[in-house]
């Protein structure tokens, strides 16, 4: 049978590009990519890239009360100007996306400015009612934010809607405690916006270490967040030019803005599977084999369409990883087992690599290696800010099972420790390097004796 392509892709973010581009470029494959929206995806357009832009932008306010203890006396932030920000932030979205659009035509990739679905387990149609076909198909079509189900909820904006803000609201409610909550509160609480933050939990960023959950969570209110624990949004009513939100507490109050930011769902609806037998999960997620392979053989899924582990670097990571194994006669899977993540918090970032201490804990005996300290820069500006170290490390084998660093720069921090840690590396050799001083990184290579150690579950 004769296709239009080797490789049909739907989706144009991080995942889709590189495998479309591995696929033509490294491998010869006749490659079509159809995006609906921008080139480049959540991450490019509308997550990673703009938000981490912003936390840089919201540490002004830290960085002279810094200056002042350092005896800068004049130093001043000045006033913050959004149009100013946004037209530059427009901008360097707009390059970036040239930049993917430019490699996938230098690769060869036929890019279709439209969404696609499926009609077959060889066919597309596109938007314009076009037909083509392909011996494999990949999905990579990302996933889209969630709300919560409750009355009057479309008066509230999700993530994507944040860089979009024509102005930047006097006051603002964030419902949510997940790392995109707790980053968007961060970030508008430094931009100056009065910011209230909802979550029902009882502390924010849950499934991350406690102990670091913990120093977020109090962080959060030392910036200048009205952290709230416990209430959760009932009812959503327009009120003049804002929102007023009831609460199942009881309780009501008025905001200029409303976020949601409680959850990302898999983008499979209007997908055209149920012309396939592509098996789905519970939350609508592709289920896939290691080789991204669905339970249809001629179609894949990459990405957080698949709801593995949903960061830019996996999808990316997934998506070569099918282009050399499908079109490059060199199969490989990727292990999803170990893989590091920071949230971007301000002053102190998260990250995390391995095992939490709860999971070590139930996975068996554990010693934790963990202290928490004021760091020399912050200290000495008059910061009460504290820095937390911890590694956790199986006493049976002396490997290092996880790290998390809560501190100034941890993601920068956590990718190198993510490396011996993928390696195997144990305590010992992390105590046989010499530390670089003074750093607040020294404490993981410093660390001798356990700060406690657990026996197990129930330990």
């Amino acid at each position: 049978m004769s296709f239009d392509y080797d490789l049909f892709v739907i989706g144009g973010g991080s995942g889709g590009v590189r495998a479309a581009r591995i696929a033509a470029s490294e491998h010869g494959a006749r490659v079509g990519l159809a995006e609906e929206s921008r080139m480049g995806g959540t991450c490019v357009i509308r997550g990673c890239v703009p938000k981490k832009l912003m936390v840089f932008a919201a540490q002004a306010g830290l960085m002279e009360a810094e200056m002042r203890g350092y005896g800068w006396c004049d130093a001043t932030a000045g006033r913050f100007d959004w149009q100013v920000f946004r037209e530059k932030l427009d901008a360097e979205l707009r390059r970036l996306e040239l930049i993917y659009r430019a490699a996938l035509q230098k690769a060869g990739v036929t890019i279709h400015d439209q969404r696609a679905r499926l009609v077959g387990h060889h066919e597309v149609e596109l938007a314009d009612g076009t037909r083509l076909s392909a011996r494999h198909i990949l999905i990579a079509a990302g996933g889209r934010p969630a709300k919560i189900g409750v009355p009057g909820e479309e008066l509230a904006m999700v993530s994507d809607d944040l860089f979009l803000m024509d102005a930047l609201p006097k006051k603002m409610l964030l419902v949510g405690g997940g790392f995109i909550a707790c980053e968007f509160s961060t970030i508008m609480a430094g931009l100056g916006v009065e910011t209230v933050q909802v979550y029902r939990g009882d502390a924010v960023l849950r499934g991350f270490d406690r102990e670091a959950r913990d120093m977020a969570t109090l962080q959060l209110s030392q910036v200048g967040v009205d952290l709230r624990l416990g209430p959760t949004p009932t009812l959503l009513e327009r009120a003049g030019e804002g929102v007023r939100v009831s609460f199942d507490d009881g309780s009501a109050e008025a905001f200029d803005s409303v976020l949601f930011a409680t959850g990302r769902t898999p983008y499979t609806a209007g997908l055209g599977l149920e012309t396939t037998e592509v098996r789905l999960k519970p939350n609508g997620a592709i289920e896939v084999d290691e080789w991204s392979q669905t339970s249809v053989p001629s179609i894949f899924a990459v990405g957080d369409v698949t709801d593995r582990v949903n960061l830019t670097p996996v999808a990316i990571r997934e998506g070569h990883a099918f282009a050399d194994t499908v079109f490059g006669a060199r199969p490989r899977t990727v292990d999803h087992s170990l893989v590091a993540a920071a949230v971007y918090l301000r002053p102190h970032e998260l990250g995390t690599v391995g095992l939490t201490e709860e999971q070590a804990k139930a996975r068996g005996p554990v010693d934790v290696y963990s202290t928490v300290f004021r760091p020399m820069r912050s200290m000495f500006a008059g910061s009460d800010a504290r820095v937390m170290m911890k590694l956790l490390v199986d006493p049976a084998t002396d490997k290092v099972l996880g790290c998390h660093i809560f501190g100034p720069e941890a993601g920068e921090m956590i990718q190198l420790a993510a490396i011996p840690i993928g390696m195997g590396a144990t305590k010992a050799q992390f105590d046989a390097t010499i530390a670089v001083h003074p750093t607040a990184a020294e404490e993981l290579v410093t660390m001798r004796h356990p700060s406690r150690r657990h026996e197990g579950l129930g330990g």
